[in-house]
């Protein structure tokens, strides 16, 4: 049995779903997860509450952040420190050689991009689409089942007793698709047009949050890069369903000892 501790800290599309990615029938019978989280502060002392998943003593600590380079998200690796995998997006390649050097893993999925944080536009309801069209675009993209394929693996070498090889991945657009396993070369297009725009959307929230100080200039931006995101949410959908419709979906569900199957044709069992 490996128990794997899950910390999040603020918000970004990979943490919703985390967890679940690792047991996504809740039958797998390896293992044992604990989540904690500060919500959506991401303030020094929040970070202090890290000392509670040490009681559940893990195997493997997952501390899943955005922009892993800010203070908090570092004083919560120093807590937690071994069999350390930090998640976070794009802003965190600033501290890979820091990660590397202090013995953590990493996986940074680029397309993860910052939300459009200003008041006058952001509510929660427009707060809950954009997350949407994010988990559409990482799990339809292969992005998701890329992060998951990394800690399944860590967790299969404790399992067997080794000492583990922490990730030091970046996931970028041709990683996701690799992950993603398509069939046809439209969709793979599809679901890659879909990652680039989704990074792209970062540069246009950071400068509309952080460097633009007009309203008449920072909320039309914060908005385009919603409406991006949610173009990129349609056209990754638009590759699935290519695959759908020539019955080549690849799906790699857990077996109940934590294997992951493979099968493409939908009626066929997993192997």
């Amino acid at each position: 049995m490996v128990r794997v501790g899950v910390f999040k800290m603020g918000a970004i599309g990979t943490a919703v779903l985390l967890e679940y990615l690792l047991d996504e029938r809740a039958d797998r019978e390896d293992l044992e997860v604990r989540v904690l989280t500060t919500g959506a502060k991401m303030r020094e002392s929040d970070a202090e509450i890290a000392k509670k998943l040490k009681e559940f003593d893990p195997d493997l600590v997952l501390v899943v952040t955005p922009n892993a380079s800010l203070p908090a998200p570092k004083v919560a690796r120093e807590i937690l420190k071994s069999r350390t995998i930090v998640i976070s997006d794009a802003p965190a390649k600033k501290v890979r050689e820091e990660l590397e050097r202090e013995g953590f893993g990493y996986v940074i999925v680029t397309a993860d991009s910052m939300i459009g944080a200003r008041r006058e536009f952001l509510d929660p309801t427009e707060m809950a689409l954009y997350n949407s069209y994010v988990i559409n675009v990482l799990a339809n993209t292969g992005a998701l089942r890329a992060v998951q394929i990394e800690i399944d693996r860590v967790i299969e070498e404790i399992k067997e007793g080794k000492t583990p090889e922490l990730p030091k991945t970046i996931i970028t657009a041709q990683k996701a698709v690799e992950a993603g396993r398509f069939s046809n070369p439209y969709a793979k297009a599809k679901a890659m047009a879909a990652y680039f725009i989704a990074e792209r959307v970062a540069d246009i929230t950071v400068k509309a949050c952080f460097l633009e100080k007009d309203p008449e200039k920072y909320i039309p931006l914060v908005c385009s890069a919603h409406e991006m995101m949610r173009t990129a949410s349609k056209l990754a959908e638009e590759a699935r369903e290519i695959e759908k419709s020539n019955d080549t979906v690849f799906r790699s569900p857990h077996a109940k000892d934590g294997r992951i199957l493979e099968k493409i044709k939908l009626m066929e069992k997993p192997k």
